[in-house]
């Protein structure tokens, strides 16, 4: 009886290093993902950034021009 005790502990201890090796790599594989997608997610932010600097900057071109036809308009 003792002999299939320590048999079915080994068994266990084995089974649970092993998944302990599984779990370790996938962390390790979450880890990069995790890593890749907070980078794009950094190049995501600057590159909306740019694209509303770029639209902020166009909108106040229209508004100028806008206003400066409206100026000619009424100054006709």
């Amino acid at each position: 009886m003792l002999e299939t005790s320590l048999n079915q502990l080994e068994q266990l201890v084995t089974d649970l290093l092993q998944k302990n090796a599984q779990l370790t790599e996938q962390n390790v594989t979450l880890g990069q993902e995790l890593a890749q997608a907070k980078e794009e997610n950094e190049t995501l932010q600057l590159s909306l950034m740019e694209q509303e600097e770029k639209h902020g900057a166009t909108a106040a071109r229209i508004q100028a021009l806008v206003e400066r036809a409206s100026a000619g308009t009424v100054g006709a």
